[in-house]
């Protein structure tokens, strides 16, 4: 009878079990268990997507930003880092929808509107018990309204309440395997050996080590205290989360450089050049770019979708592309992207005097994103110029993959053979009959090429024998 409060409690139980907790580091501080805004949508959406059999027209991103919101409202989780500490009112704080945005979990226990256990209650009669229920669910199902989120459920046992009879690896394997095989279906790739086993591989964590944890501490302070500026522009902002994954001697080399503020536009642009320098310097002196050599197939087939004026395809495959890719990285290139969309602006910091900001920032971070011999100029700035256009919505998960991975998951925990069916198609199934006649019809031909060239007089004895 309480399908709506079953809804938020299983809302929450899917965020602490599918989020990615971990330490992260944000303007150069270091912060443990905690997890991104825009993670925390993409399991709420794939929740719903899963307990409610919507359609993906049905949910909407601004959905289940809502839903976060009212997560966050109610003490289920809270932001972490500066955010934190912005507003004293509570209720001015806004969920973010990033990956550079932070939260952490209040505690580890369901929200405070759902009913719990406690002395009182041992008590009451089992009719008040039902009454108090049915006053936190009529709570519980009037926030759901507000936020738009429907509560008449289908009679079906929801995914998602199952999905722990699953391992964590198994979700795992059935998340990459819809990547992947959403992947081939909107770009061509001649072979997949290289593609079906992960090219990329994770770099090892930087956060491994309490001294460099210490020491990016000390450094933290002072940069900041080099800077000492009451409010960053989003062009220093973007340039210093950049350097949040450069080593020690880099972030060494800025404060030594930084002089102090006069906050004269004049320091700003002395600020701006030397974390720009600093930058290129960094990315310059690395052996391999951001996107590997080895994905070149599905670098040319985002390409040919862009060259063709596929965009919305070409932005999906990005994003499908880039889930494979190890966290580490795809934060790093995200980085980046914001940065490099920033500094291209023709109103902001001027590059160079001669040239717009984009065709500089453009040219000169190409090879730091994709750096491919085989692959032509045209083609990979081609690629960097849409990748920078799109960087807000690149790192996004797919409403198409959360629908197909829910259905998978379905599947699986129905006990359904996944080798029969995969859930797509790439060519149409013929029976055993219609192959054994196409196999004696393509003989057939075959012989009858072979005997017109040998009774054609025309063709040399050498040239017929090259044709056979």
């Amino acid at each position: 009878p309480f399908q709506a409060t079953q809804l938020w409690n299983s809302i929450i139980h899917a965020l602490h079990s599918q989020v990615e907790i971990k330490r992260r580091r944000q303007h150069l501080k270091t912060y443990k268990n905690c997890f991104t805004g825009s993670n925390a949508v993409d399991v709420v959406l794939s929740h719903l997507m899963q307990s409610m059999y919507l359609s993906c027209n049905d949910i909407s991103r601004l959905k289940g930003v809502r839903v976060c919101q009212a997560l966050m409202d109610h003490k289920v989780f809270e932001p972490v880092g500066a955010k934190l500490y912005l507003f004293k009112n509570e209720k001015e704080i806004e969920f973010e929808d990033t990956n550079t945005s932070l939260y952490k979990f209040v505690n580890s226990s369901l929200t405070p509107l759902l009913p719990r256990k406690n002395k009182d209650n041992e008590s009451l009669s089992p009719e008040q018990i039902c009454k108090q229920k049915a006053k936190r669910h009529s709570k519980v199902e009037e926030l759901l309204r507000s936020i738009n989120v429907h509560t008449s459920l289908p009679p079906k046992i929801m995914v998602n309440e199952r999905t722990h009879l699953l391992s964590k690896r198994v979700i795992d394997d059935v998340w990459k395997q819809q990547t992947l095989l959403r992947l081939l279906q909107l770009i061509d790739v001649p072979l997949l050996e290289d593609i079906l086993v992960s090219s990329v591989k994770p770099k090892p964590d930087c956060f491994g080590k309490e001294d460099l944890i210490i020491s990016n501490t000390f450094l933290d302070r002072e940069v900041t205290c080099s800077l000492n500026l009451p409010e960053l522009d989003k062009w220093l902002y973007a340039a210093i989360e950049c350097l949040e994954y450069f080593p020690d001697q880099f972030i060494v080399m800025v404060s030594q450089q930084l002089p102090q503020s006069t906050n004269k536009p004049s320091s700003l642009n002395t600020y701006k050049k030397i974390l720009f320098d600093i930058i290129i310097k960094y990315y310059s002196q690395k052996k391999d770019s951001l996107l590997a050599t080895q994905d070149l197939d599905i670098h040319s087939g985002i390409i040919e979708l862009i060259e063709k004026g596929k965009t919305d395809q070409a932005l999906e495959a990005s994003q499908l592309y880039l889930k494979l890719l190890a966290p580490n990285i795809r934060e790093e290139l995200h980085r980046l992207l914001t940065f490099i969309a920033i500094a291209s602006e023709s109103e902001g910091y001027k590059l160079q005097k001669q040239f717009d900001n984009r065709s500089v920032i453009i040219k000169t971070c190409t090879k730091f994103i994709l750096r491919n011999k085989t692959l032509p100029k045209p083609q990979a700035e081609l690629l960097t110029r849409f990748l920078v256009d799109n960087h807000s919505e690149l790192f996004k998960t797919p409403l198409t993959l959360l629908e197909l991975t829910g259905r998978r998951l379905e599947s699986l925990l129905e006990g359904q053979d996944l080798d029969i069916d995969s859930g797509f198609t790439f060519c149409q199934r013929v029976t055993t009959k219609e192959y054994e006649d196409q196999k004696r019809q393509t003989n057939q031909y075959l012989l009858a090429l072979v005997q017109e060239m040998d009774n054609d007089s025309t063709i040399p004895l050498k040239q017929k024998k090259k044709l056979i």
